[in-house]
């Protein structure tokens, strides 16, 4: 592994698949820099930015499910990204997470295991918080059937 491997999540704590994902940063040897996006949100520019690296648009990155996103409307499909980014800054719970950035890129890391592509090889096996088994006890990725 390159000793200037960095990596940053922007993570909530709260949420599982966030906790996960944070882990298997972990268990690959990373100590990344954890962004508490709620509590120290990423400015706009920040946030196209992200998504444009991840090959997606701003609409992807938001989350419907607890967030006002029925509330203030914004599955519209003629709000404009600058619209959603708007939204965004002032309700940070709508962007979607976790958010990883590596050397090797950028993504939504949904579903958690998404992060593996992201990393070196794991350091040990992994076992996701609801028990289902990712990384075997070789570091090696478990295919799902």
């Amino acid at each position: 592994m390159p000793e200037a491997f960095d990596v940053v999540i922007y993570h909530n704590p709260d949420c599982g698949t966030s906790r996960n994902t944070l882990a298997m940063i972990r268990n690959a040897g990373i100590e990344p820099h954890v962004v508490a996006y709620l509590k120290a949100p990423p400015s706009r520019a920040m946030v196209r930015e992200l998504a444009q690296h991840a090959g997606v648009t701003v609409r992807d990155l938001l989350r419907e499910k607890g967030t006002p996103f029925a509330e203030l409307n914004l599955g519209d499909p003629a709000l404009t990204e600058d619209q959603l980014l708007d939204a965004i800054a002032d309700h940070p719970i709508l962007m979607n997470r976790p958010v990883v950035v590596s050397p090797k890129g950028v993504r939504l890391c949904r579903p958690s295991e998404a992060v593996l592509d992201l990393l070196p090889v794991q350091q040990g096996a992994f076992v996701k918080e609801d028990g289902e088994r990712v990384v075997d006890e070789h570091g090696r990725r478990i295919a799902t059937a």
